[in-house]
């Protein structure tokens, strides 16, 4: 027999900020999160390559979220959530560059309204969280990053 919504376990996501918004991934997805640190620039690399930095002997892509949400609002960028490699499918070690980092926190089914995101590509749904609204996204936004991760890969080597 199959659980119900309400019969499922919460999900445990982290909290982070882009700009004004506060959004969250599915931690089962992250790997650790790290200081922002100095970036190499890769030249014709896509908008959302931020660029490559060393992060204990691996080579990381650090990619900018909010080009990939067409989010306008500037921020500190100070932490970099990075993704576990055996969880994405991106070809190789890949990070976000967020704002800030807020906290880990359980989510039930029944608190995500996927409703208002049904067409929205890497967007799972909004949680209502006390008085405000959280984006829960996936890392896989975009089906063409990975073949854009593979051609920066291509560009390093």
């Amino acid at each position: 027999m199959a659980a119900t919504e309400a019969d499922a376990e919460p999900t445990k996501v982290l909290e982070f900020g882009l700009g004004d918004g506060t959004y969250c991934l599915d931690i089962g997805v992250i790997d650790e999160i790290v200081d922002a640190g100095e970036l190499t620039r890769i030249p014709n690399s896509p908008d959302h390559v931020e660029g490559v930095m060393d992060l204990r002997g691996r080579t990381t892509t650090i990619v900018d979220p909010k080009t990939l949400f067409d989010i306008g609002e500037d921020g500190p960028r100070e932490r970099i959530v990075v993704f576990d490699d055996a969880e994405i499918d991106e070809g190789g070690t890949v990070g976000w560059m967020v704002d800030e980092v807020f906290q880990v926190r359980d989510v039930s089914p029944e608190d995500v309204d996927q409703s208002t995101t049904v067409e929205d590509e890497g967007v799972r749904g909004i949680v209502k969280s006390d008085d405000r609204f959280v984006v829960w996204v996936s890392p896989d936004v975009d089906d063409d990053l990975a073949a854009d991760l593979d051609d920066v890969e291509a560009a390093e080597a």
